[in-house]
């Protein structure tokens, strides 16, 4: 059974920085493109990044280009996300995903919030 868990949320104040983790299960994780979501309050959930099984390689939303960046560790079977400059418009839940066998799926969530 596919299996991913988020982990890294907090409260923090703005122009700081967080490291966000997703441990996965239940695949071959080597073999996957993994990716970062996030949905703020009355919002829809967004793509934030996403990083490639074939050659790790890597793509950002404009609103987190510089500031964000993605990782795996196929050896930990986990994906990173390191969030630098932190702003108040980056509070939200973040979502890790993987698309198998045609059926997308979420880890439970991690809470982000950025004070002034």
């Amino acid at each position: 059974e596919v299996h991913l868990v988020e982990s890294g949320g907090g409260l923090v104040q703005a122009g700081t920085f967080l490291r966000l983790s997703c441990a996965a299960s239940g695949f071959t994780f080597d073999d996957y493109d993994i990716g970062w979501f996030r949905q703020a309050p009355g919002k829809e959930r967004e793509g934030v990044s996403c990083i490639r099984s074939f050659d790790g390689s890597t793509d950002y939303a404009d609103s987190v280009k510089g500031r964000f960046t993605i990782s795996r560790d196929n050896a930990k079977n986990t994906v990173y996300l390191q969030m630098n400059s932190l702003k108040p418009e980056d509070t939200a839940v973040y979502y890790c995903n993987v698309r198998v066998s045609w059926r997308n799926y979420w880890g439970q969530g991690t809470q982000v919030t950025v004070s002034t």
